[in-house]
């Protein structure tokens, strides 16, 4: 019975192909880089992650046990996510905004603070004009100027910080494959 890819994961014992429980599956050449039949299991993910295991080894030429055990793996590694992805406007959140933070501390110290935000679901440190970049997800102005004022502001380090409202999200894309 296939499930799908943000399934239950695999309990131990050897699979039809002989990989053996989550642990013990091998998802990475010698290098450290991962390896081709992972790399493909990962671009069909990208594709569509409700994409069944049973199609998934189908499409990459392993068992669906073999499939599963190395989804799991990847989910266990935190090498993917499997998530829904929504339309911010459609469940309630009306503006978003990225934030342009610069600090007069350490820069990671702040990013972990910043990670702590709810609002905040993205956190990069970065060079140029900004130390970090920080994009809200806030249900309208109102509530976007309290995180700003309240929780980004209120932080110990952060020095200024600019605001890029989102006008519109021409595109929006988490399928740039692997290398």
């Amino acid at each position: 019975m296939g499930g799908t890819a943000g399934g239950l994961g695999v309990t131990g014992g050897p699979s039809e192909n002989g990989e053996s429980g989550d642990a013990d599956v091998a998802i990475r050449e010698p290098s450290g880089a991962l390896d081709r039949l992972t790399k493909e299991i990962i671009e069909q993910l990208q594709e569509d992650g409700r994409r069944s295991y049973a199609a998934i080894a189908r499409a990459v030429g392993l068992s669906e046990a073999a499939t599963r055990q190395r989804v799991q793996r990847l989910l266990d590694e935190r090498v993917v996510q499997i998530a829904a992805l929504t339309d911010a406007a459609a469940v309630g959140f009306h503006r978003l905004a990225l934030l342009g933070v610069t600090t007069n501390g350490d820069a990671r110290e702040v990013a972990q603070l910043l990670g702590e935000v709810p609002e905040a679901d993205y956190v990069v440190i970065c060079s140029g004009r900004y130390d970090l970049l920080v994009e809200l997800v806030c249900a309208d102005d109102d509530h976007l100027l309290e995180v700003i004022d309240r929780s980004v502001r209120a932080i110990p380090g952060v020095a200024t910080t600019e605001t890029f409202v989102y006008l519109k999200i021409v595109k929006e894309s988490y399928q740039w494959g692997t290398r």
